[in-house]
């Protein structure tokens, strides 16, 4: 250890360390003299009263305020390595969370296939996942991870949800590329279920904003037709098997001409929210043939 040197024109500083230890020394040193000898007996007892004792207690509090506050340093500690532990245990629970809450989407949106899978039992079907999409808020052209070496072909019917979502429009081998009936240039002939009258669906992702795609050119003639119905694809689809649920009529209104119907349609599929797919192992012009 270096001396301690006083520099020319310096104040002489004694470093904090070294005070403390000369006034412990001496607060010692005079409580043995008192337990020990009799120097403080008397009149001189009296006046170290007034000055020895206040200065014993001094150190005494000073001595019981370190030790304090030496406790509650590692009470500080102690608590600092708890509350880590306890975030990691947080970021573990919040993790197992993020996948309970995954799976029991998954599981949910498999059982919906299930469901629709049961509704059209007299179609073969292979279920494929999203994989990749086309920019926008909406899966209105997408690829799904099934192609031609799963036995995959272009027109294939796709189905999510409730009812219909598109068909196949480009294949390869283990991919497929599928165009959603929302899409703008999406056009499918469709009837009402419960009238078996015909329409022309139209697909208009501008119109999709609202929730609801168009259909036109219904001939109602009897007025039987109604808000709520379901419309269905049609036996005279070329592209589409028949009897798939579209959606449901949102609204109706009846044309100029006085002889047709036209309005918009709710589809049966959220189209902003796709992940699993089953796709029909069918072509329309198979079945017919």
């Amino acid at each position: 250890m270096s001396p301690i040197v006083k520099r020319k024109g310096e104040k002489f500083t004694l470093p904090g360390k070294y005070l403390l230890f000369i006034l412990t020394i001496l607060c010692t040193g005079m409580v043995l003299l008192t337990f020990h000898t009799t120097i403080f007996s008397g009149p001189l007892g009296t006046i170290a009263g007034y000055t020895i004792v206040p200065f014993q207690e001094g150190v005494s509090a000073a001595g019981s305020y370190l030790r304090s506050r030496s406790e509650e340093l590692s009470q500080i500690r102690d608590l600092i390595a708890e509350n880590e532990t306890l975030k990691e245990q947080i970021d573990e629970l919040t993790i197992e969370n993020t996948r309970l809450q995954q799976d029991r989407y998954e599981l949910t949106s498999l059982r919906e296939l299930y469901e629709l899978d049961s509704q059209y039992d007299e179609y073969e079907k292979v279920g494929a996942r999203i994989i990749a999409r086309d920019p926008g808020n909406w899966f209105y052209s997408f690829v799904i991870n099934k192609g031609a070496e799963d036995g995959l072909s272009v027109d294939m019917n796709v189905m999510a949800g409730s009812g219909l979502v598109g068909r196949i429009v480009d294949i390869g081998p283990n991919w497929s590329k599928v165009k959603a009936i929302i899409a703008d240039d999406s056009n499918i002939s469709a009837m009402v279920l419960s009238s078996s009258d015909n329409m022309v669906v139209t697909g208009d992702l501008r119109l999709y904003a609202s929730g609801v795609i168009s259909f036109e050119q219904l001939i109602d003639s009897d007025d039987v037709v109604a808000e709520g119905d379901k419309i269905v694809t049609s036996n005279i689809s070329d592209k589409f098997l028949p009897g798939i649920l579209i959606g449901y009529i949102n609204t109706i209104n009846t044309d100029s001409n006085n002889l047709t119907k036209s309005g918009y349609i709710t589809p049966a599929v959220d189209f902003e929210h796709l992940e699993e797919v089953l796709v029909i192992l069918e072509l329309k012009q198979t079945i017919e043939d």
